[in-house]
């Protein structure tokens, strides 16, 4: 199906990214839509990516299938396409529209940072409403974000250590590296490096590495003259001028080209750069702060990063620890969000069983996900007293080991030899049979927990449900 463009002479409309293989779907849905915003369709989530990167803004809500090419039948693109999108656009909401809707792939959908599941065929009204919800979720952060709101919320030690970091840090002109998973507020303790700061009265930028293009990119960043290359029909003065004295937050910093690490080197080391398209030497007076939700050591030892450039951005390094490390704050971060959309979703309370189950989570998703379970809950229980069951759903499944069969033969020379003087040996059988342990070993090992367990297994969560799925039905 080929790809829309986004409408012109629709400023006022919100953008939303449509991405779905079927065509007559894709279709009649970006023309039911079309009357309230501004939709870009897509049918892969490769076509999803280059639709992005072409627009001048990136949408703020999309709606996304699970079963898209080349994997039409199983979940795996969608699950890739959500942590990308967000990746790219923290505060996008996406809805799922699917109809791979069984409990597991919804509630792994959201925990990666989905904010609604809704299954095909979907009542057209319906679907509109749970957008709308959505829109106006987006504009309370919005007008949070315009606030400045830099609080970090929490009384765990980690979130102290943090804060301290900031106090301790904020006036330095030094680089300051924030390494944490996704979801864990990186931006916020950004905002609040310079809102604390004596540079607080300057600007503050943020460019986000994974959101534009690597060809892009350059001139993002450092500008370049009129007419320096194909499509350069005006000057553009680069981040690094426009924010003048003020912070450059450099966001998801681990997705910056090899080739462009170079010059951020010599931008740190020595201030100076260069436009595109010219030869005069500029000199950044701007504070850099960066951050990456990888983990950057790994990430130099693989390649794929200088390890000068990660030595010079780290001489300052702030570590957010995940939400599981931080018990502590759970609580206090669902009352924060009850109070931040209370004119919206209505607060409700939860009885002792959920509360425990609540202190008990460990938010593979961290803050993003707890927000996100706080909207759905007030949203279907306005104003009630939500139980363990009610809560229950909204999490994530435990993997368990008891999925995975435990009776693989032990595997020594002599029963293998055995199986092939028989001619009993099926080798896919075999290995299905190794993993099926190693994963229900590694289950065990962390008490069902997925993510500690598939980086065990060095593998990321969405594979491990799709196999422990695959081989469940075996």
């Amino acid at each position: 199906m080929p790809e829309t463009a986004m409408k012109k002479g629709t400023a006022h409309k919100s953008g939303l990214l449509l991405v779905d293989d079927d065509p007559l779907i894709a279709e009649s849905l970006g023309f039911m839509l079309g009357r309230r915003y501004d939709v870009v369709t897509a049918d892969t989530r490769e076509a999803a990516k280059r639709q992005i990167e072409a627009l001048p803004q990136c949408p703020d809500i999309a709606l996304v299938d699970l079963g898209l090419p080349p994997l039409p039948h199983k979940p795996e693109e969608g699950f890739e396409l959500i942590k990308e999108l967000i990746n790219k656009n923290p505060s996008m909401k996406i809805l799922v529209l699917s109809g791979q809707d069984n409990d597991v792939n919804i509630q792994h959908a959201l925990t990666l940072g989905a904010v609604d599941f809704i299954a095909k065929p979907a009542d057209p009204n319906l679907l509109l409403s749970r957008l709308q919800h959505q829109q106006r979720l987006h504009a309370i952060e919005t007008k949070r974000d315009t606030q400045a709101e830099t609080r970090l919320i929490g009384c765990s030690a980690g979130t102290e250590a943090v804060r301290n970091q900031i106090q301790q840090f904020a006036d330095s002109p030094f680089p300051v590296l924030i390494e944490g998973e996704s979801g864990t507020g990186k931006e916020m303790i950004a905002k609040a490096l310079h809102e604390n700061s004596k540079r607080k009265h300057e600007p503050y930028m943020v460019i986000n590495c994974a959101a534009i293009a690597p060809d892009l990119l350059e001139a993002q960043l450092f500008g370049h003259r009129k007419g320096a290359f194909t499509g350069a029909e005006r000057e553009h003065k680069g981040f690094f001028i426009e924010v003048g004295k003020g912070t450059l937050f450099l966001d998801e910093i681990g997705e910056l080209p090899l080739e462009l690490q170079s010059k951020l080197l010599r931008v740190l080391e020595t201030g100076e750069f260069y436009r595109i398209g010219e030869t005069r030497v500029y000199q950044s007076q701007a504070r850099i702060v960066a951050a990456t939700n990888k983990v950057l050591s790994e990430e130099v030892s693989a390649g794929r990063f200088r390890t000068d450039l990660y030595h010079r951005l780290g001489i300052l390094h702030i570590r957010m620890p995940p939400l599981r490390d931080r018990n502590g704050d759970k609580q206090l971060l669902l009352d924060h969000f009850q109070q931040l959309y209370a004119d919206t979703v209505p607060p409700f309370t939860f009885d002792d069983e959920a509360t425990r189950l609540w202190n008990s989570y460990t938010f593979p998703g961290n803050v993003r996900e707890l927000r996100n379970i706080v909207i759905r809950l007030g949203t279907k229980y306005p104003g009630a007293t939500v139980k363990r069951r009610q809560l229950d759903d909204e999490l994530e499944t435990q993997l368990s080991a008891e999925m995975l069969s435990d009776q693989s033969p032990t595997l020594t020379d002599e029963y293998i030899v055995g199986k092939i003087e028989a001619g009993e040996l099926r080798l896919d059988d075999l290995l299905s049979d190794i993993e099926s342990r190693c994963i229900r070993l590694a289950l065990e090992k962390y008490n069902n927990n997925i993510s500690k367990a598939a980086e065990a297994l060095h593998v990321n969560r969405t594979t491990l449900y799709s196999r422990v799925q695959k081989l469940g039905k075996n």
